[in-house]
């Protein structure tokens, strides 16, 4: 008996239907989308109307789509949400991600929930809450290693776990972090964050000296876990999730071709794993996940290494790293490094104030390079590439559609000519055409293959025309281009008839939810997800932050540690030369104070 092959999803973020529907034309299997309302990143909301174009060009190829509800809820919204979701599902959306647990009181139609990581989903206990609440997919907390989510799979092997492998990082977890709310009245729970982690600070003793001035001390590098893709499928993981519904349509190209094209490597070695979708997917350019925009990239604790995932310079892009400075003229300078600049590139630098300075090539002559405008350069400068003009060029070329592999027969019939073909999919169509058999003077068969493998501006791609006749009948091209086209519709419309969503009924659960207790962190913000966990064993709820925002509390829950990166690990036996508690001091006077739990290598960010 043969095995049944394991489907793992690629799964790309849309900002709108122009980039959903490039991401599917670079090789994902599912997209990710907002809709106008409730979605973790409020400018990237999309109307109906587009998100039914995005759904009818993905089933095309077998391809699903998402769209994110993964906001905390307000009693007043539970109305609007409703009606959203009952659109939703009646335009064909796959599945909801999702934050709230109002939603599992709601009376929805049968349209899956999935879990979002916003849910905080680090452990099996909560994967096995939220499975028997009717959830068929979490997506894990960012934080987890291969090992952990190995038990978790292990231990709750029912549920599909989805993971981010790509894209930007939050240093708080996920639905865990309130900076935005404290600072700025903007709260991440609801599509708001003001990028906190990514401002300066001075960090200070419990003296006030000043330990470091003016860095970024809570920003990190991008993630990038392309190395670990097989050990990932390994370890349960089912969906692979590239971040960045904010992103534009070339980063979308290039990072999702990039992992398409290891992951189908990864399939050619190992059998038991096969794509989530279907169809030909071919990229105009070399995919380079450096050329796009990055803080540089860390694996992020997947191995369990916490080294080299901060970015305490700078949190804009860097891009791809070329060399170092050699020499440095007054209008021009030379480099090390085998890369070479091209006219109009952009390149950066950390300069000796410690800030990115950046700056745009003129000229590359005879390996002198020419800036517009010379920087402060100086000799082993790192010089980074954050704009690759002719990289740019290339992806700004018309995209390649996708398209569905086709194989054709031509045969006769009793009423005259069938004209059959079967996706690569499985997926058949046939057509007849009531013709008179009357023999050719010379033969058909070269014209008939001809015909009809010009599929041009349609989804398919024919693989093998083959052509099964008695006799050499007359048959012209007008016949067979009309069968072709009506052949194109039936295919088409069986294709459509054949794609089955899954479909989940949320039905009301009473099982212990994993805590008798739930502080501010439960982001328990309307009166159903507060009957939600009181059904589930919760006694004692505080309301969300949101409602009750206030200092003294912790504002981040953080993996990333600043003494870990100082040097000062405790458990790595290394002493802090400094007076604690310590401080970070933000621009405008605000002071947070740091706590840590070495037990749980976590730092909590407490405002002051």
């Amino acid at each position: 008996m043969s095995q049944q092959k394991i489907k793992i999803e690629l799964l790309a973020p849309a900002k709108d239907y122009e980039t959903g529907v490039a991401a599917i034309n670079h090789g994902a299997d599912a997209v990710y989308i907002g809709a106008l309302q409730f979605g973790a990143r409020q400018a990237a909301g999309n109307s109906i109307a587009d998100i039914t174009r995005l759904v009818e060009y993905a089933h095309l190829f077998g391809v699903k789509v998402y769209v994110t509800l993964n906001t905390i809820l307000e009693d007043a919204d539970i109305p609007a949400v409703e009606q959203l979701v009952i659109e939703l599902h009646a335009i064909g959306v796959d599945a909801l991600i999702v934050q709230d647990m109002a939603l599992l009181q709601m009376n929805l139609p049968p349209i899956p929930l999935h879990a979002s990581t916003q849910m905080d989903n680090r452990d099996a206990a909560k994967v096995r809450f939220l499975a028997k609440a009717g959830i068929p997919r979490v997506v894990l907390a960012r934080e987890l290693s291969l090992e952990q989510i190995k038990n978790i799979h292990q231990e709750v092997p029912e549920t599909e776990l989805e993971v981010f492998v790509h894209g930007a990082l939050c240093v708080s977890y996920s639905g865990q972090c309130y900076a935005s709310q404290y600072c700025f009245g903007r709260s991440a729970n609801k599509g708001e964050c003001a990028q906190f982690c990514r401002l300066p600070f001075s960090l200070t003793d419990a003296n006030g000296q000043i330990i470091i001035k003016n860095k970024h001390l809570l920003s990190l590098k991008d993630m990038n876990r392309s190395d670990h893709l097989e050990q990932l499928l390994d370890s349960g993981v089912t969906s692979l999730k590239i971040e960045g519904r904010l992103k534009d349509i070339s980063y979308v190209k290039n990072i999702t071709s990039y992992y398409r094209a290891l992951l189908d490597r990864v399939m050619e070695r190992r059998s038991e794993y096969t794509r989530a979708s279907y169809g030909e997917t071919t990229p105009q350019f070399k995919p380079s996940p450096e050329k796009s925009f990055n803080r540089g990239f860390t694996d992020y604790m997947l191995c369990g290494d916490k080294t080299a995932m901060t970015s305490f310079d700078t949190p804009k892009s860097k891009g791809e790293y070329m060399g170092r400075v050699r020499f440095a003229a007054r209008s021009f300078f030379t480099m090390t490094g085998q890369k070479e600049f091209s006219n109009g590139d952009g390149a950066c630098f950390i300069g000796t104030d410690g800030v990115l300075h950046g700056f745009r090539i003129n000229k590359v002559e005879g390996g002198r390079i020419f800036p517009a405008s010379m920087p402060p350069l100086f000799p082993e400068a790192e010089i980074y590439r954050n704009y690759d003009i002719e990289f740019e060029r290339q992806m700004s070329r018309p995209d390649i559609p996708r398209c569905i592999r086709i194989k054709i027969l031509f045969s006769e019939c009793e009423q005259g000519f069938k004209l059959s073909a079967t996706t690569e999919n499985g997926v058949e169509a046939n057509v007849v055409a009531d013709f008179a058999k009357d023999l050719a003077k010379k033969p058909q068969r070269e014209n008939i293959i001809t015909q009809l493998s010009k599929w041009g501006n349609t989804p398919f791609k024919s693989m093998a025309v083959d052509v099964n006749m008695s006799a050499e009948w007359f048959l012209p091209s007008s016949l067979l281009a009309d069968m072709r086209r009506r052949l194109c519709s039936a295919l088409l419309e069986n294709i459509k008839l054949s794609y089955k969503r899954d479909a989940v009924v949320i039905n009301k659960t009473n099982h212990d939810y994993v805590s008798h207790a739930l502080d501010y962190k439960g982001n328990v913000s309307n009166m159903l997800s507060h009957a939600f966990y009181k059904q589930h064993g919760v006694q004692s709820l505080e309301p969300a932050y949101e409602h009750d925002t206030r200092s003294g509390v912790p504002v981040m829950f953080c993996k990333h540690c600043i003494k870990y990166s100082m040097g000062w690990c405790s458990k790595n036996g290394e002493k802090i030369p400094y007076a604690e508690p310590l401080f970070l001091l933000s621009a405008d006077g605000r002071r947070f104070r740091l706590s840590f739990d070495c037990k749980k290598c976590e730092m909590s960010v407490i405002a002051e």
